[in-house]
């Protein structure tokens, strides 16, 4: 894993439209690469003060200077490895502080 990011100050945010167009907000919780990829994920809860573990969304993502654009990741394999970066990135969190 390499160029993980925690968020320590105040989140980044970012807004997704849903199916009707509406923009919903979403903070990112962290960034990481998988080891021996180029390719950028980034895990995200929904803004609404009421998420919990089991609303976070990961996304595969590409940025062109400020612009952000954020793929679902479909494929199994890219899917289970970023699950379990994810699981070892957030228990590692969880070590810092206690």
């Amino acid at each position: 894993m390499k160029n993980k990011e925690f968020e320590t100050e105040e989140p980044e945010v970012i807004y997704i439209p849903d199916e009707d167009g509406n923009e919903e907000e979403f903070e990112v919780l962290m960034k990481f690469e998988l080891d021996g990829s180029d390719q950028k994920y980034m895990m995200l809860i929904p803004s609404d003060g009421e998420a919990d573990v089991d609303e976070v969304y990961a996304f595969r993502y590409e940025e062109d200077g400020d612009d952000i654009t954020l793929y679902t990741i479909d494929d199994e394999e890219e899917w289970n490895m970023v699950e379990e970066t994810f699981h070892t990135l957030l228990a590692e969190m969880n070590e810092e502080t206690d």
